[in-house]
């Protein structure tokens, strides 16, 4: 499912792809791609999901009273999807003003929802990308983003 993830976000957004396209088409077009019917299902169920959190003016997951803290306490089943690193990675996104409360919650409750055995920190840049795209004012959050992911190492290479 990750992998079709992957496939919609790079061919439709980064090649500026009109977003609305006909479900039937971008089903047609990922069989062609390669992928099976009931993972491209699951793809498309969690990007519906995706545009229901991003769609609200408030999410669900705090109130402005809840922003002021900086604690996140992971469930047993999230310690066991994010490890260390990835955990690490997101307090990271927060202090820089990458991410906020908010939009921390909308890329935990994304990463829960990816049906894959192997979850690693690369996948999670991916998944913050994806929340970012699209929640609005947060296009300076998303360049920053993107500018993390694609970041090339200073100095020389040996």
């Amino acid at each position: 499912m990750f992998d079709i993830l992957m496939y919609l976000f790079e061919n439709l957004v980064n090649n500026q792809t009109e977003l609305m396209v006909d479900q039937d088409e971008l089903t047609d077009e990922l069989i062609r791609a390669g992928f099976h019917h009931d993972e491209i299902y699951k793809a498309l169920a969690w990007l519906e999901k995706l545009c229901d959190l991003q769609s609200t003016d408030t999410t669900p997951y705090l109130t402005h009273s809840a922003e002021i803290s900086n604690t996140r306490v992971y469930c047993e089943d999230e310690l066991i999807k994010l490890d260390i690193e990835c955990r690490g990675f997101l307090i990271f996104l927060e202090q820089i003003n990458v991410l906020c409360s908010n939009t921390r919650e909308m890329v935990i409750d994304r990463v829960m929802e990816i049906d894959s055995s192997e979850f690693c920190l690369v996948d999670l840049k991916w998944v913050v990308l994806m929340v970012l795209f699209n929640v609005p004012g947060k296009e300076l959050a998303y360049e920053q983003m993107e500018e993390l992911i694609f970041e090339l190492p200073e100095g020389q290479l040996h």
